[in-house]
């Protein structure tokens, strides 16, 4: 990530509160994301596709 190298990232959220946890990204890591598809399954789980955005 911290090398520019990934394109596009999938994110899988789990709708469960458990209190702590951990991040989806490494705080030392920026970088824009254009939101590209959504998809929501039955189960309540959510699917986030996101691309990142060069330049």
């Amino acid at each position: 990530m911290a090398a520019g190298l990934v394109d596009e990232y999938h994110l899988f959220l789990v709708p469960i509160v458990v209190g702590g946890g951990r991040r989806a990204l490494p705080d030392d890591v920026r970088a824009r994301l254009e939101l590209l598809s959504t998809h929501r399954f039955r189960s309540g789980v959510v699917h986030h596709h996101h691309g990142v955005v060069r330049g």
